[in-house]
């Protein structure tokens, strides 16, 4: 290698940190995958583990961490919804992901059509039905029917990479 070449760092291994900061360099969206449970109890979490399944079925999925507080409330609601975050969010995807008691009480929302929460000021939004849940090691993967979908597209997202909340840099 030249000397005045970067140094770059290639590691490899089985162990769980390389896998852990391998899979963190994939650029993910942020959402907030949200229902209310028997009682009307909103429930919320961030998630970033999101992606479309299929068009037709509108399917798409989420996987929720079994060891999550609203995990239960999240894997037999009914209907849920998956706020996409956009970069003015990033207080709500961090009080989304602790163990904050009252996550909804300074974050602005609204009941959707479905009866779950949606956040106001999202990049987007996508009302579903339970379709199904599969076990997928310490997640369950949670596949929802999409009934409803909005999107604004005059905002950008908010970004997660190796670690850090990121935003769109175009050249």
């Amino acid at each position: 290698m030249p000397a005045d070449a970067p140094h770059r760092e290639y590691r490899s291994g089985s162990d769980l940190r390389t896998l852990r900061d391998a899979l963190g360099s994939f650029a993910t969206g942020v959402t907030v995958v949200t229902c209310v449970d028997a009682d009307g109890q909103p429930f919320g979490l961030t998630v970033n583990s999101f992606t479309s399944v299929s068009l037709d079925p509108p399917l798409l999925l989420v996987c929720i961490a079994r060891n999550a507080r609203c995990a239960p409330a999240l894997i037999s609601a009914s209907h849920f919804a998956v706020n996409v975050l956009q970069t003015g969010q990033q207080p709500a995807s961090i009080r989304f992901s602790t163990r904050d008691e009252d996550r909804f009480g300074t974050t602005p929302w609204s009941t959707g059509e479905t009866g779950a929460p949606l956040l106001m000021d999202s990049l987007g939004v996508f009302e579903c039905e339970r379709h199904a849940v599969h076990e997928g090691g310490d997640h369950d993967i949670l596949v929802g029917r999409v009934l409803r979908a909005s999107f604004d597209p005059t905002i950008d997202p908010l970004l997660y990479f190796r670690g850090s909340y990121r935003r769109l840099h175009f050249d």
